[in-house]
């Protein structure tokens, strides 16, 4: 047994050295040299190496010279060196604080050689300074930080997004642009931004955390009875496949029947003051197809309960309970409508249009119909 030891220590001895000396590796030619041999630092290799060691060392102005002068010399050969000196020139700005004119980098390794190993490498650094942008990085000019970048990180996250779809670096570009859009309070964009997020990456561990804010975003876009009220009709749906899918988080923020009964009053209310309005302009019929819908939509609510009382009180009959409410459902036959037209001859029974809200009233309140009920 000691015997065996020793011989295959004498062997191990014996061929280590040689064993170093036969190591091969590709040089950027694609040919095999031992690896003991060293790079000529004036090869382009060489360069390249000895920008990535300035670079490490925190000396990128010595990397940018380096660089610059290389991509000069080689702008008109297309050689394999030229997206690595691109993406190290980049990092270069980049360290240099001078991150908008490190993109001009960057993108040109993102379009002309995405094929490579630096294309992704040149999309997490747009991704970056993207965040930083969004964050409140403000743009640099004449050597001072005065504009603001925040559509100039809105475009790079979006372009992650379009290069590398489905990857963990678009999934993040999504989130992060949500997000943003979500601090912001810019609700509309945010509550498409994640819309977008869920439909890409359904499986996403951000998933709940994009469908709560979701819902958040829908409601908090409602400004009030006299505004449009169509995202409460959505976050009311929202809010029940939240809970359904996540029933211990719903509860712990209140996502539950609760929030469902105080969204179902605000729809109301702001039917209840559309009709109303109508009720001013002298518009009746129009004002009770509205408390009509209101009843059928709505009906477990404050408004409904006026609503009734003011069918007791003009002698209205009150319509039936519907079995199941669908949005575009109408009842024209009950309630018909009336319009004018060019001639100013009555029509009677014409399905009635509510106000569009692109129309200024001259008083606040629900948009003006397009032709007004004749005296």
């Amino acid at each position: 047994m000691v015997f065996l030891f020793a011989v295959v220590s004498a062997f191990g001895l014996v061929t280590a050295p040689s064993l170093a000396q036969n190591t091969l590796r590709l040089d950027a030619d694609g040919n095999w040299v031992p690896a003991t041999s060293e790079i000529d630092p004036s090869s382009d290799e060489g360069v390249m190496n000895r920008a990535r060691k300035q670079l490490a060392e925190n000396r990128p102005q010595g990397a940018l010279a380096l660089l610059d002068s290389w991509i000069k010399r080689n702008a008109a050969q297309d050689k394999p060196e030229t997206a690595e000196a691109l993406l190290r020139r980049g990092d270069a700005k980049l360290a240099m604080k001078d991150e908008y004119e490190a993109l001009y980098d960057y993108e040109r390794v993102i379009k002309e050689y995405p094929g490579t190993p630096q294309f992704v490498t040149a999309l997490e650094r747009e991704l970056e300074i993207g965040l930083m942008y969004l964050n409140g990085l403000r743009k640099k000019t004449w050597g001072l930080r005065i504009d603001s970048a925040t559509r100039i990180g809105e475009e790079l996250l979006i372009r992650v997004q379009e290069r590398a779809p489905g990857s963990q670096l678009a999934q993040r570009a999504a989130i992060e642009l949500a997000n943003y859009y979500y601090r912001a309070r810019d609700l509309r964009m945010a509550a498409e931004a994640y819309d977008i997020f869920l439909a890409n990456f359904p499986t996403s561990e951000y998933r709940e955390l994009a469908m709560e804010r979701r819902v958040f975003a829908n409601i908090g876009r409602y400004k009030g009875p006299r505004y449009d009220a169509s995202g409460l009709i959505e976050a009311q749906y929202l809010v029940r496949d939240f809970a359904a899918r996540y029933p211990k988080s719903a509860e712990q923020i209140g996502m539950n029947d609760a929030l469902i009964a105080r969204l179902d009053e605000s729809a109301a209310d702001q039917m209840f003051e559309t009709a109303k309005w109508y009720f001013k302009r002298g518009d009746p019929v129009s004002a009770r197809y509205t408390l009509k819908r209101l009843l059928q939509k709505h009906p477990d609510t404050v408004a409904s309960d006026e609503t009734r009382l003011i069918f007791e009180k003009r002698n209205w009959p009150l319509p039936p309970k519907r079995t199941k409410r669908t949005d575009d459902e109408s009842d024209s036959a009950d309630v018909p409508s009336t319009s004018t037209d060019s001639q100013g001859t009555l029509k009677v029974g014409e399905k009635h249009a509510e106000p569009s809200a692109s129309e200024t009233p001259t008083e606040p309140g629900p948009a003006e119909p397009a032709k007004e009920q004749p005296k």
